[in-house]
């Protein structure tokens, strides 16, 4: 539960920071509610003030300084203006794009604190853990890897050994109540904002960070990763060493390949680059609607390619996760772009009640076309997934569609994904790339044995449903006496009883009052990066 004071004057410490680097995470495009606005007006003499604070990075571009603020903010404001950089419907273009520019790599923690946490970890001293153990090779905001050696069966094997930062876990507790407290508050001031569902936004985020922050759940991930993709071509992830691997270390194979940044050296070693552009796109697509499991953040430092040409997919941290009707959704808008079918693409959305019956299929499906047709044929070099996004993003909103939490991280490494791709083939159409995946998926979920796998499912649910049956019965039969008896005890009351429940009523509905007047100040308040 978030405490509003607290969480007032740490989020009123944050804007104070992005105050002195000249920036603000506060939507501009979205009306601020009239107490932020008051306040703003009544307290602007301070932002002369602000300016003066502001005056060493003057020369800075927007994006640096705000980089620089949320670094020096930690570990969770890094990952918030990550997750914000793919929410441009949100906080708008610009600083969606400002928040691109932001790396999540942080300064290592001292090596013996690292070698204090695993011998914590395992209760034994770490000469008898590993053979060796390197200084950290990579530090982000939530952990850093080391390089190290262990003996397995007379054989010695090179590991990479994840370790949680010291006491991360209470410092993204404690700002993502900060965080939750604060859309709690938007949503119930700004009507244009609560479109967004920013508290959804926040929950999602959470959910997130709670895989991140166990890393054995992240082992599970690549585990269940590798089940789903062990009959996939050229595509892997590294080997879970469970034996040591806890809530705070994670330990798997070393992976022995190029970074697939390296674009000169994988030609060097005679890997086709161009496919693998093609490969890496198809890949996610694969995980995402064939197995509703897809790792959510292969950008080109997660990702590798072997001498045998194969993908290798590491740092299963952030994973994204579709139910069926989302997958199916996908998979509909876009074969429907694929293969020009706008009809098919905007029923697609109005099927997964995403857009209100209350508009017409016809017409978004034109609106659909005016994106679409733009970029058929296209190259990557000459259309950008994230502007297409963005378009689409800006159009729905004009037919009520509501932000969708649980797409959110695929849209964010759908345009990831087609980064890495434009890096390694700038001739490649997404289109035509996505379109084989797209059929092979579609051919299967509507063919005969899938149609019969999911007879037999709802046979199966409507057989335990006849199972319960007495119980729900029973538990109706128990409800029901339960009203008759309120209703006699109803219809005995004198006017003076009803009279006193409803003033009763009635002081409840101020107390209700009361409490969003102080909702309102305290919005004000942890508005204070507007002030300047």
């Amino acid at each position: 539960m978030s405490n509003p004071i607290t969480s007032t004057y740490r989020l009123a410490k944050a804007g104070l920071t992005l105050t002195y680097y000249g920036v603000t995470l506060f939507p501009k495009h979205i009306p601020s509610p009239w107490p932020v606005r008051l306040l703003n007006l009544l307290l602007s003499p301070i932002r002369l003030i602000g300016l003066l604070f502001r005056s060493p990075f003057s020369k800075q571009s927007t994006s640096e300084r705000l980089v620089k603020a949320l670094t020096s903010l930690g570990p969770t404001y890094i990952k918030l203006g990550q997750f914000l950089a793919t929410r441009s419907d949100i906080i708008g273009k610009d600083l969606a794009k400002d928040l691109s520019a932001l790396q999540d790599n942080l300064p290592p923690f001292p090596q013996k604190e690292a070698i204090r946490e695993i011998e914590r970890q395992f209760g034994k001293p770490i000469s008898e853990i590993f053979i060796e153990f390197s200084e950290p090779i990579a530090a982000a905001s939530i952990a850093q890897v080391h390089k190290a050696k262990i003996k397995e069966d007379g054989i010695i094997k090179d590991v990479a050994v994840k370790i949680l930062r010291p006491d991360i876990e209470k410092r993204f507790k404690r700002d993502q109540d900060s965080f939750r407290f604060a859309a709690g508050l938007i949503e119930w001031a700004s009507k244009p904002a609560r479109r967004m569902r920013p508290l959804e936004v926040v929950k999602t985020l959470d959910r997130s960070m709670t895989i991140e922050l166990d890393l054995r759940l992240e082992a599970a991930a690549i585990s269940e990763l590798q089940e789903n993709t062990r009959d996939d071509k050229n595509f892997r992830t590294p080997d879970v060493n469970w034996d040591l691997t806890t809530q705070r270390i994670l330990t798997t194979e070393w992976i022995d390949a190029t970074p697939i940044a390296h674009v000169e050296q994988l030609q060097k070693d005679g890997h086709d680059v161009k496919a693998l552009g093609t490969h890496v796109l198809q890949s996610f697509l694969r995980q995402a609607m064939r197995d509703g499991f897809f790792h959510a953040d292969m950008h080109p430092g997660n990702l590798f390619v072997d001498k045998a040409g194969n993908l290798v997919a590491i740092d299963c941290g952030i994973m994204g996760r579709l139910k069926a009707k989302e997958q199916m959704f996908l998979a509909r808008i876009l074969h429907g772009f694929v293969t020009g079918d706008y009809t098919e693409a905007a029923k697609a959305h109005f099927d997964a009640g995403y857009v209100p019956n209350t508009h017409s299929v016809a017409e978004f499906a034109q609106g659909l076309r005016a994106i679409g047709e733009p970029i058929a044929d296209k190259t990557a070099e000459q259309v950008s997934m994230a502007r297409f996004l963005g378009q689409l993003l800006e159009y729905t909103a004009v037919y009520d569609m509501a932000a969708r939490p649980e797409l959110v991280l695929l849209q964010k490494n759908l345009v990831i994904t087609e980064g890495v791709a434009r890096m390694l083939n700038k001739e490649l159409n997404m289109w035509r790339a996505a379109e084989p995946v797209v059929k092979e998926w579609l051919q299967y979920e509507l063919g005969p044995a899938q149609k019969l796998n999911k007879m037999f499912n709802s046979l199966k649910a409507v057989d335990r449903m006849l199972d319960n049956l007495p119980e729900h019965i029973s538990s109706l039969n128990d409800n029901m006496e339960t009203l008759n008896r309120l209703s006699d005890k109803i219809s005995t009351m004198d006017d003076k009883t009803l009279s006193a429940l409803l003033e009763g009523k009635n002081q409840s509905s101020r107390a209700n009052k009361i409490a969003l007047w102080i909702g309102a100040l305290s919005l004000a308040a942890i508005a204070i990066d507007l002030w300047f």
